[in-house]
């Protein structure tokens, strides 16, 4: 039971939600939820997949390339030079 509320008790205010609402406006309200339920899910799927890949990249170890030079490109935007001058 539910705090003192019996089976009875939940179908009787389950038939007067039905008879004030009627059941296109609760199944429109039950998709509507389950939506949401999905979206979020999925949301929360997707940002574990992101975060998995963020994990996955590889790292650079320096410490066996004694004397090793990388290259490596730069891009400024003229903006920010010539702010800098």
């Amino acid at each position: 039971m539910l705090g003192g509320i019996s089976i009875w008790q939940l179908l009787i205010v389950l038939g007067i939600i039905i008879l004030i609402f009627g059941t296109k406006k609760l199944r429109n309200v039950g998709g509507d939820l389950g939506g949401a339920v999905k979206g979020f899910k999925k949301a929360m799927h997707e940002e574990e997949k992101d975060e998995a890949k963020d994990d996955s990249q590889q790292r650079v170890s320096h410490d066996d390339d004694e004397g090793a030079t990388y290259d490596v490109k730069a891009e400024h935007k003229v903006e920010d030079q010539d702010e800098r001058k």
